[in-house]
């Protein structure tokens, strides 16, 4: 394989790089050109301070083979690659690379990092690997060739719900006492008097539904220390891009007319993606993320969504809503000095 380092996404072809995601071992939205594009821009909304791109493709007689979009950076008091995206605002990442490429792609990928960045780095820090990936048993069985130090460990959940076909099917699957406190939730609100309306953006008003959401967004305390200036920055350059490529799904509840509770998401490879939420403090005692989530799934099953992923974070609430356990991993690979 023929490898390059580029210094800019522009250098890579949006359409080929997508094409290629297209038919990958992991393919997420957290994973696209246009994201990822747009993750570089901010450096995660700020969450890293520098770094300098490492974004590695290789082709092979004209086709591009893999990519491996890697970051070099001073991370845990040593210079070390990373994925881009790393490490706390997007979800899923991995090698682009199909499943009959992995093993000769990782092995000239370590080769090629090892020749042409000699003194520059020392540890290769990955983190969101899918549990399931491919890349991790490729990169363990390349490390022991070359007496390098591998280490995996569990990094976060990211609990998920496969959908029925109909949405009864679905609440009875349901523990009983959640299925009931579910059912339960959608009657009191709309017995209290209120006028309850829910629905998705359609764009057509998009800055100030991104206002909105931030807004509710940062009625949580923890939501608000979360969303600085360059994050907020970040999130509404992702609603943007999410818009424009197509996979946005942004939802909100409505109670007499106010906004109560929004939920961002992402409709994406037939799948609904769970990305962030907020919710009006004046309503909470109507459970408006609840109904809301009610509601998300509905419409996810009705539109023939195969799978609800709530993305990391352990909550308890996503358990209670019928959610299976699954989790991204964290691999390093350590070089020999």
């Amino acid at each position: 394989m023929d490898f390059q380092v580029h210094e800019s996404y522009t250098e890579v072809d949006p359409l080929e790089w997508n094409s290629l995601l297209d038919e990958a071992i992991t393919n997420t939205p957290f994973q696209r050109h246009e994201y990822q594009s747009g993750w570089w821009k901010t450096l995660g909304g700020g969450e890293w301070k520098q770094g300098r791109l490492v974004l590695v493709t290789a082709r092979e007689a004209d086709r591009l083979r893999g990519i491996a979009p890697l970051f070099l950076t001073e991370h845990e008091n040593r210079p070390a690659l990373l994925l881009s995206g790393s490490i706390e605002i997007s979800d899923y990442l991995d090698l682009i690379i199909r499943s009959a490429d992995v093993e000769p792609f990782v092995s000239d990928l370590l080769d090629f990092l090892h020749k042409s960045f000699p003194v520059e780095w020392g540890l290769l820090d990955l983190y969101n690997i899918p549990e399931d990936s491919p890349t991790l048993p490729a990169l363990r069985a390349e490390s022991m060739k070359r007496g390098w130090v591998y280490t995996v460990e569990v990094f976060r959940p990211t609990p998920y719900i496969p959908l029925p076909t109909y949405f009864e099917d679905y609440l009875a699957a349901l523990d009983k006492k959640q299925r009931h406190e579910i059912r339960r939730k959608l009657r009191r609100i709309e017995e209290a008097g209120n006028e309850v309306s829910w629905h998705i953006s359609d764009g057509t008003k998009l800055e100030e539904d991104i206002s909105t959401f931030l807004d509710l967004m940062g009625n949580d305390a923890e939501k608000t220390r979360f969303l600085t200036p360059a994050m907020r920055t970040q999130m509404s350059g992702l609603i943007h891009t999410a818009h424009s490529h197509g996979w946005l799904w942004l939802a909100f509840l409505e109670i007499n007319g106010r906004k109560a509770a929004a939920a961002l998401n992402f409709d994406y490879q037939g799948k609904l993606w769970g990305y962030n939420s907020g919710a009006d403090r004046n309503f909470m005692e109507l459970s408006p993320g609840w109904v809301l989530l009610t509601h998300n799934l509905k419409w996810a099953i009705e539109n023939g969504r195969s799978e609800f992923d709530f993305l990391r974070g352990d909550e308890a609430y996503k358990y209670r809503f019928g959610a299976l356990k699954r989790q991204v991993m964290r691999v390093r690979l350590e070089r020999a000095r």
